[in-house]
Order: structure tokens, then sequence, then C-alpha cells
């Protein structure tokens, strides 16, 4: 959403004073909350050693939780000080979408504890925060898997050239949900309560899927008969990689945890649908991957300058890369063990450059400036 400047904001590298800064602190920041969470997560399933590696992710892990406590207080002042801009937001269909960010920025750092922060803070500790920000970020995503799609039909005004992969991130959120609360189920109860919260998280992953097939459509639609998405948006057609990766991570976890979980023959079908499924989605992921390299490649050589939408490269991605590692696991394939390595060094390029232009963009002030004057500084 493009509104002007702060009138008490003179110029876009202006330091604004505390409550004026997060006027224009969307719920899209929430992704560098993602972004983070999955460089550590992807990072420890990879099939290779490296010294002091598992330190590392883990003090990435510790990166994102901090990121996360920061931006939940930094949006109750939002939401506090700034109602009006809030509102604008929902009722913004470029901006809406972006409420299923919180959701998953929730389930990746809960995730997270799970997967390396244990490491740090110990596993019933660990157990516990991924169960509160499982079942939170489980809860907003389904409300925003809901309240988006009626939003955009019953109060926004949307043209179909308006279709860009943004959509897609209220319908992916219950598929991060899905991919992810598996990890809580070695640490309930045997028997009933483990196979609802594995039943649960498939029906989340049927949720997804069925919602991100109808939406999908509509965007490759739009990019095939209205051309090239405008540069800004460019770097969010790799969006379209979350459900595919995240996917084909979540039926791959499903095969790890069920055996002992379910009954015969269900349990196998788990690892026969890990294969099958995931297989061709990887695959149409990378074809994706590639038509998504090209348009950013075009839109960087017209002037694509850093936005907020770059922190596009880094989740998706590492998705892809949680998912090719499940397919390592469950065909012995070499392929996709160095499918994995190479995606994850692009994930880490992606969350490095991204990271850096942020900082730079807070540094300044002309990230917290408002969109205008923002994109003048940061040409």
């Amino acid at each position: 959403m493009v509104t002007a400047a702060h009138p008490l904001l003179p110029r876009a590298t202006a330091r604004p004073p505390r409550a004026i800064a997060v006027r224009h602190l969307g719920p899209n920041w929430y992704a560098t909350v993602m972004g983070t969470a999955i460089v550590a997560t992807a990072g420890a399933g990879l099939p290779v050693s490296v010294p002091g590696l598992r330190t590392a992710l883990t003090g990435v892990w510790a990166l994102s939780l901090a990121l996360l406590a920061v931006l939940l207080c930094a949006r109750a002042l939002h939401w506090t000080h700034h109602r009006d801009q809030a509102r604008a937001h929902l009722l913004d269909p470029a901006m809406a979408p972006f409420y299923g960010c919180l959701s998953m920025a929730l389930l990746a750092v809960g995730g997270g504890a799970l997967t390396v922060g244990s490491d740090w803070i110990g596993t019933r500790a660990a157990v516990a925060l991924d169960a509160v920000l499982f079942t939170a970020g489980t809860a907003i995503g389904l409300t925003a898997a809901v309240a988006v799609p009626y939003l955009m039909a019953v109060r926004h005004r949307i043209e179909p050239s308006q279709a860009t992969p943004v959509w897609l991130l209220p319908l992916v959120a219950p598929m991060v949900s899905a991919a992810l609360g598996p990890l809580l189920v070695p640490h309930l109860p045997a028997g009933q309560a483990r196979e609802t919260l594995l039943l649960a998280c498939v029906a989340l992953f049927g949720i997804s899927l069925l919602a991100t097939l109808l939406m999908l459509p509509l965007v490759f639609g739009r990019l095939i008969t209205g051309g090239p998405l405008p540069l800004a948006l460019a770097p969010t057609l790799f969006l379209v990689l979350g459900p595919l990766g995240q996917s084909t991570t979540a039926v791959n976890h499903f095969a790890d945890i069920a055996p002992g979980v379910v009954p015969t023959p269900y349990s196998g079908g788990f690892g026969v649908l890990a294969v099958l499924y995931g297989v061709p989605v990887m695959g149409f992921a990378l074809l994706w991957f590639a038509l998504a390299t090209a348009h950013v490649l075009r839109a960087r050589r017209e002037g694509m300058g850093f936005a907020m939408t770059w922190w596009a490269f880094t989740f998706p991605v590492g998705t892809c890369v949680t998912g090719a590692e499940g397919l390592a696991r469950h065909t012995g394939l070499l392929a996709f063990q160095w499918l994995a390595v190479v995606l994850y060094v692009v994930l880490v390029a992606a969350w490095t450059v991204a990271a850096l232009h942020t900082a730079r963009g807070l540094l300044s002030g002309a990230l917290l400036a408002g969109p205008a004057s923002a994109a003048v500084a940061l040409r």
C-alpha cells in the first residue's frame, strides 16, 4: 500500500520518534523472522557435517527468537498508537495477506526451538515454547486463511490484474503448521493424543493444499496475460515455492512420525505418499524456481532496487531445502542430498543480502519513514 510520508518526517533518512517509527511497520516485517528461522531449521537437516555448524545454527535461531519478540512489541505499539493505519492495512488487498506472516513467524520459531534451540534451552523448555507458539500460530493461521479471503471478497475491490503471489500467504500458513506439528507428536502421551495431532496436521495439509490450488491459477493467469509484475513485486514470485516446498516437507514429516502412531497399513501409506507426492511437487518447484529467477534477473536489469519483498528469497527457498532433505531420507538418493546443499547455499546468500539491506535501511531510517520516502531513499 502506498501512503504519504508522515508530516513529522522531513527527510527519508531522519530517525523518527519512537511512536511514529512504527506507523509504517506492517505485518510484512514478520518475513524477517521467518527467513531467519528457516536458515537454522533447514541447516540442521543437511546431509553434511561441518564443525561448528550446529552452534552457528542455534545462534541464528536465537536471533530469530529475539526478532520475533521485538516485532511483537513493535506491532503492539503500532496497533496502540496507529489504529487507523492498522485498519488501513486490513482493508488494503496488497497488505492484508501479510497477516499470514505472523502465524508463520510464530510457527517457524517454535519449530526451530525443537530442531536446534533445545541445544541451549533444553528439551523441556523447547517443547513448552514450541507448544505455545504452535498453538498460537495455528490459530492465527486458520483465522487468516478465512478472514483474508473473506475481506478480499466482500470489502476489497480487486481486479484480476491485481493478482500477485502475495495472495498465497494466508493460505500457506496452515501448511507450515502441518509441516511443523509432527515435531511435537513424540512429546505427547502415546495413543489417542499422538494420532489426533498427526491427523490434525494432515487435515491442515489438505486445507492449505486445496486452497492453494484454487489461488495459484489466478496468479499464474495474471502473470501470463498481464505481463511481468511491477519491479518491486518481482521477488514475490518466489512465494509460490512456499506451498510447494512446505507441503513436500509436511508429507515427509508425516512419514517420519507415522510408524507406531497410526495403525497399519496407514503408517506405511505415509511413506508412499512422501515419495509419490514429494518428487513431482519438488520437480515443479524447481521449474518455478527457474521461472522466478528469470523474472527477477529481468527486473534487476530494469532497475529493481531493494524492498522488503526481497525477504521472499528466504523462507520459500528454505522450505524447498527441508523438502529435499526429507526426500533424501526416504529415497536414499544422493541427488536430493546435493539439491538440499545447493539450495541451502542459495538460502544463506539470499538471507545475507536481505539482512544487510534491511539493517542499512533501519539504520538510515528509510524503511520506517513511509513507503514513498523509503522508495526514494533505497534506490
